[in-house]
């Protein structure tokens, strides 16, 4: 598959391994879809999707979030691109990164469904950096994550593979003076039948490209779908099986060299001196670069440059950041919770319902700050010259990446070439661009293309967390044990304040209480409100799973403090509140036949639930646990997930069984601390990750649904672990509203 970038507005060039597509850009339909002459003679098609609303500018759509339907009026613009050359080769512009979640695969059968074409007659290009032209409606840029890709796709890429299938059969009929209802497209071709004529695209795709843009057309009964809907190999498994396969960190530019860095270790402290002498004498070291919080050494290979960082003697400004703890932040976020937050649910009284209840139930939930811990380290390869500056990396966030090298260039964006990768874990980290800020300065500095790589102690001690969140919640039931009052107070950092201005109003962070303000189970009277207390110096940022992900666990861990008050089964005590989302009862009802919850479990075994709406779609998560001595073995895991519409259920399959990996090992060991402004973990020693010999079973059931595509990449994860934490009261009867489950359960 080629993953040449696109040569666009801004300049881009191909990226390692890719051939340029040579889309000429022509005059586009604001509605619609578009046609016109590629460069070669072949056809290009143009569609597009809605611009941000004013909504949306407004904070309503957000990452993580459901998004709102496209707006079925206003102005829409360019956001994607399909070739069709002379030989009948079929080109999309991808405007997703692929980092592992399947897109390279599932968005090309969106269009070879519509477009009548073998999925291997697809190729990909990568979009360049185009906030215009690319744009993610649900996220409001050009953006990679909140599992939208699918969600955003659905829709426009069938429409557009539909509209080429149009233009094509009519570009035939008119050639063959038939009436285009009498033809039909088959394999890449248009089949004349009554004749027996056929014709292939390529062939055509010079006389398609002077027709008029179809408009309004109809796209497939799902019922008829041949490739939607079929388990699909994905189509970049092979150049990963056989090392062909470009990430950021293969890549490899003539005359480059490396870069090791050392980061200040303080939170917010900066470079005061450095005696580079003894870095200078190791052989392969070629200079020593200075910037405002770090020091690089330049060296012939990576070794070299790491040598010389360990040789460095370098003084540190460690400033007000040498005071953080742990306990500090843990305060403010306590004192914090307090006072009244900004309201993002409201419903009946919540007062009086408290006053007739029954029974009261209060708790405070607390979830650590967690780093990514990407299996690929962060790196970054740069070489800045007087007229240009080139980028290589894998990003989630093309556009940012340009502005970043704009901001420490003074270089016009035309001038900044992004060529992105393949992404080796993102998780949230690569929506961040701090890496390339760095990278970008110290190339400045280097008269040759520079490779930084940073370690992964470096990595880890230098992330941009998830953030420490601390919840109190409350409940008030009534004599039968039924929840008649509802209050959640969720306190912690705000990302989107910083990611997204717009999207943080009224002091509301639409992404800290998704989930939260809008559960699937019948509460008459709620109230929901959110705090905002940034930690000091400590940078946060979105984690896979982002606000689902903390949410999840209080409400459904809480949702199982009321069962065992009421003295009903988990199970039982959901399915009596889900009356009005049948949705969500059908896959708790789906979850639980088939980890055969009832069944008795031997001493020391427990087993959870917990059920989830995220991301458009429903989950509901058993999970089987022993506990020994403190230590928590998952022995299997059974997932019951209506996404929608499913458009590869290998793909599904894996995204539930990665997201459930990654949710175990961050509820049983993930945490990162803090002392003296330090961040006290380093490497995966400390660290901690689930080992493949303590994977449990994982089985993953889909549950048929007509609905529009979910999004999968992220819910696993947030779903998982409540019902872990479930399962260990269960197995134990000590109830764990502290993450990591597995620290808590040896200090309790």
């Amino acid at each position: 598959m080629s993953r040449g970038l696109l040569d666009a507005q801004n300049g881009a060039q191909p990226s390692t391994g890719g051939k340029r597509g040579g889309i000429t850009r022509r005059t586009f339909l604001k509605f619609g879809v578009t046609v016109g002459a590629a460069t070669g003679g072949g056809l290009l098609l143009g569609f597009s999707m809605p611009a941000v609303s004013q909504d949306q500018k407004a904070g309503k759509s957000v990452i993580g979030g459901d998004g709102i339907e496209a707006p079925q009026n206003g102005v829409f613009e360019p956001n994607a691109f399909i070739q069709i050359d002379t030989a009948g080769k079929v080109t999309l512009v991808m405007p997703k990164v692929e980092m592992g979640q399947g897109v390279y695969t599932s968005i090309p059968m969106l269009i070879a469904e519509e477009l009548e074409v073998p999925l291997d007659s697809v190729t990909l290009d990568h979009a360049p950096p185009n906030e215009k032209l690319f744009m993610d409606p649900l996220l409001g840029g050009q953006l990679t994550g909140g599992s939208t890709s699918i969600r955003y796709a659905w829709e426009p890429m069938r429409r557009a593979g539909a509209a080429a299938r149009t233009v094509l059969i009519s570009a035939a009929a008119q050639q063959w003076q038939v009436d285009p209802a009498s033809c039909h497209a088959q394999a890449g071709q248009v089949i004349h039948a009554a004749s027996n004529r056929s014709i292939d695209y390529g062939q055509l795709a010079g006389a398609a490209a002077k027709l008029p843009a179809p408009q309004n057309v109809k796209l497939k009964d799902p019922q008829d779908f041949k490739l939607i809907g079929t388990p699909v190999k994905r189509l970049d498994s092979p150049e990963k099986v056989d090392g062909t396969a470009l990430f950021g960190l293969d890549v490899r530019v003539p005359d480059m060299v490396y870069a090791a860095i050392a980061n200040c270790p303080v939170l917010g402290g900066t470079l005061a001196s450095v005696d580079d002498t003894n870095a200078k004498k190791i052989p392969g070291v070629r200079q020593v670069v200075r910037i405002d919080n770090a020091v690089a050494v330049i060296g012939d290979h990576t070794w070299a440059a790491k040598r010389g960082v360990q040789a460095l003697d370098i003084k540190w400004n460690e400033g007000a950041g040498a005071n953080i703890s742990m306990k500090q932040i843990v305060d403010d976020l306590a004192n914090a919770s307090q006072r009244n937050g900004a309201v993002a649910r409201k419903e009946g009284n919540v007062g009086n319902a408290f006053s007739n209840a029954k029974t009261r139930v209060d708790a405070v939930y607390q979830q650590p700050f967690l780093a990514h811990a990407t299996m690929e380290p962060i790196n970054c390869t740069v070489h800045v010259r007087p007229d240009g500056c080139d980028i290589w990396l894998g990003s989630q966030v093309p556009t940012r990446v340009v502005d970043a090298a704009v901001a420490v260039t003074g270089l016009p964006a035309g001038k900044i070439v992004v060529h992105n990768h393949l992404i080796g874990g993102g998780f949230g980290r690569r929506l961040e661009f701090d890496m390339v800020t760095q990278a970008v300065k110290v190339a400045k500095q280097v008269s040759t293309p520079v490779k930084v790589v940073w370690t992964r102690e470096e990595d880890i001690q230098h992330d941009m967390y998830r953030p420490y969140y601390y919840d109190r919640i409350s409940a008030g039931l009534d004599a039968n044990g039924k929840p008649i009052a509802w209050q959640h107070r969720i306190v912690g950092s705000s990302i989107l304040a910083r990611f997204a201005p717009p999207a943080f109003t009224n002091g509301l962070d639409p992404d800290a209480v998704e989930v939260a303000a809008d559960l699937p189970y019948d509460l008459p009277n709620q109230l929901v409100d959110y705090v905002r207390q940034e930690p000091h110096a400590v940078p946060t940022a979105f984690w896979r799973g982002v606000g689902p992900t903390r949410s999840a666990f209080v409400v459904e861990s809480f949702i199982d403090e009321l069962a065992a008050q009421a003295k009903i089964d988990p199970v039982k005590y959901r399915q009596d509140l889900l009356g009005k989302t049948p949705r969500a009862l059908n896959v708790l009802n789906t979850a639980s036949r088939a980890a055969n919850w009832g069944n008795a479990m031997p001493k020391g075994q427990g087993r959870g639930v917990s059920v989830m709406h995220a991301f458009g779609s429903f989950f509901s998560i058993v999970a089987d646990v022993t506990v020994d001595k403190g230590e928590v073995t998952v022995n299997r895991v059974v997932c019951a997930v209506d996404c929608g519409m499913v458009v590869n259920p290998n793909t599904v399959e894996a995204q539930v069984q990665g997201g459930i990996i990654f949710g175990i090992t961050a509820a049983l060991y993930s945490e990162i601390t803090i002392k003296d402004g330090r961040v006290e973990q380093s490497n995966f020693t400390d660290y901690r990750m689930l080992r493949i010999d303590q994977t449990p079973a994982i089985e993953v059931h889909i549950v048929k649904s007509s609905e529009a595509p979910g999004g999968i990449g992220e819910p696993g994860t947030a779903a998982l672990a409540p019902a872990l934490a479930n399962a260990i009261y269960a197995a134990t009867g000590k109830r764990l509203r502290q993450l990591p489950v597995g620290s808590q359960l040896q200090s309790a």
